[in-house]
């Protein structure tokens, strides 16, 4: 630090030309200026200034310290404001892209508002892949791996998938025992609105995927309306399992084929590497990871 103060006291007296106007600046006296300077030269083995009656000027050696003393003194302040940032209150606009099926994580958002009143919050869901940086998002969630250099990330939680329908409907129409039996059945099937494919049910026998060519009663671009149909026992369909926990507690909704199950997929949270990790920020991407448990039963 009584380095950084030298280098400080150095930078004022080369833009003032004057140890008197520099020690004015600093609110020290002219003496510790000049002897600031003098530890400097003696630090570094080398004199900094040409010094005359009437003026100073830098020497060679003077002018290479000069730039490389403002870009430190940069970065100091640069660090010293990022910690002060941490430190600070969360507040402000919050944009956040949040997949299609991040609308089932509304119970996690709505308790972040409740912790962080003064953040605002601008959600915007699609399942388009968006441009971070170019769009202005300050943090995007997305499931699988990101590749971009750009992006910091993290992930915040894995998740499972299950087949499901009412104790009803299959009571009606047989309960599956392999993936097979499912053609005979009412498969109520996501499809991706950015490719128009159906979403695959991560169905293996062996290690080997046996959830070809299921047949579709209904395909929905979203799972709310899949998992209401499911719920008025027309059909079964495959959902991650945070998305029907609490129907599958309550019994309004029941598991088949669980041992042919062999998806998971991740939820991650990305925002931009060039940007300060501003405490809104820091606060949702903290507060995601800590809550939004994900997997499990």
């Amino acid at each position: 630090m009584e380095s950084l103060g030298a280098l400080s006291v150095f930078v004022q007296v080369t833009e003032t030309r004057s140890f008197a106007l520099a020690a004015s600046r600093l609110g020290i006296s002219p003496s510790a200026v000049g002897k600031a300077i003098a530890r400097l030269e003696a630090q570094l083995g080398a004199r900094l200034f040409h010094r005359s009656t009437r003026s100073i000027a830098l020497t060679a050696e003077g002018g290479l310290l000069l730039d490389r003393a403002r870009r430190i003194l940069a970065e100091v302040e640069a660090l010293t404001g990022e910690l002060s940032a941490s430190h600070a209150a969360p507040r402000g606009l919050l944009r956040v892209s949040f997949p299609l099926v991040g609308m089932l994580l509304m119970p996690t958002l709505s308790a972040f508002m409740r912790a962080y009143p003064d953040v605002e919050l601008d959600l915007d869901f699609t399942d388009r892949v968006v441009d971070v940086i170019e769009e202005g998002f300050d943090a995007v969630v997305r499931t699988g791996d990101v590749s971009d250099s750009r992006l910091m990330t993290r992930v915040l939680g894995a998740f499972e998938h299950r087949v499901v329908g009412t104790r009803d409907y299959f009571d009606r129409m047989g309960w599956p025992q392999t993936p097979e039996d499912l053609q005979g059945h009412a498969c109520l099937q996501h499809r991706y609105p950015s490719t128009g494919k159906l979403e695959r049910w991560p169905l293996y026998r062996d290690a080997v995927f046996v959830g070809h060519d299921l047949p579709a009663a209904v395909t929905a671009s979203t799972l709310e309306p899949l998992i209401y149909l499911a719920e008025q026992g027309q059909g079964v369909t495959c959902v991650p399992l945070f998305s029907v926990r609490s129907q599958l507690k309550t019994g309004a909704l029941v598991p088949v084929l669980e041992p042919f199950l062999r998806s998971m997929g991740t939820f991650r949270v990305v925002w931009p590497t060039n940007r300060q990790l501003a405490p809104k920020v820091r606060a949702f991407v903290d507060f995601l990871a800590a809550e939004l448990v994900v997997s499990g039963g």
